[in-house]
């Protein structure tokens, strides 16, 4: 595992020109991120946000991460990708990780952010999910959200597609809402979820925010609609916000 952070901080911080803040105000887990997911297939932001936290609090603080059913049976990819603390994405697994003393980063906007069209690349879009809300009530634990910019411009996606993917079945069968027209390199313009491509050199920005904790907390407050609505409102006006700062000092 560090020396997969090792070569992120080597490799992809510097041809990302990639700056994490606020990494300095990372206390002791259980913690769990909550981040808004660009770049389709390629997760350089996730990979750059741990290295960094890896060098400045240790390896203990790097979070484990919850994925899509689909990574970890990934040939090659999925299986170093488990070794390193990828595990399919449930709020059991979460729950578990949590209570064991662990810290777990989520994505809940999901594929269907991570393969929005281009022209929204800057839009946090967490469509309606707010399980990891219930998880954080449930575990009594705060949420530090991350906010990233910059990783999806390391290809161009034309259209997300979600009518395709339900007239495929892809969204029933694979929990898949997208399924995306993009252009990429090595392999041009690809219709549904593009391989691992060679990202683009798009600068990189993420900014690590306070943690947010909450009044109330445990299984009533987890089980409280209402309160678990607004909770996740706050938290995805918090990314998008920020998203929108990091946007406005890149001026792409």
């Amino acid at each position: 595992m560090e020396t997969l952070l090792a070569h992120a901080e080597r490799r992809l911080v510097p041809y990302h020109r990639a700056v994490v803040r606020g990494l300095e105000a990372v206390q002791a887990g259980p913690l769990l991120y909550v981040g808004n997911h660009s770049g389709a297939t390629y997760s350089g932001d996730t990979w750059i946000f741990a290295a960094q936290l890896w060098r400045a609090h240790g390896l203990d603080a790097v979070p484990y991460g919850l994925a899509h059913d689909l990574v970890p049976h990934l040939p090659v990819v999925g299986r170093a990708l488990t070794r390193c603390g990828v595990v399919p994405a449930s709020p059991e697994a979460a729950a578990e990780l949590l209570a064991a003393g662990g810290s777990v980063m989520v994505y809940p906007g999901g594929d269907r952010e991570a393969m929005r069209r281009s022209a929204l690349r800057d839009v946090v879009d967490f469509s309606g999910r707010r399980g990891f809300v219930r998880t954080a009530l449930a575990a009594g634990v705060p949420i530090v959200p991350v906010a990233a910019a910059g990783a999806h411009d390391t290809l161009h996606i034309v259209h997300d597609l979600p009518g395709l993917a339900r007239l495929l079945g892809v969204d029933r069968r694979f929990r898949m809402k997208a399924w995306p027209l993009s252009l990429s390199i090595p392999w041009g313009l690809t219709l549904g979820p593009v391989p691992p491509y060679l990202p683009l050199p798009a600068r990189i920005r993420i900014d690590v925010l306070p943690p947010i904790r909450f009044e109330r907390a445990g299984a009533a407050a987890a089980a409280d609609e209402s309160y678990v609505v607004a909770c996740a409102s706050t938290v995805e006006d918090v990314i998008r916000a920020a998203v929108g700062r990091l946007a406005a000092e890149m001026d792409r």
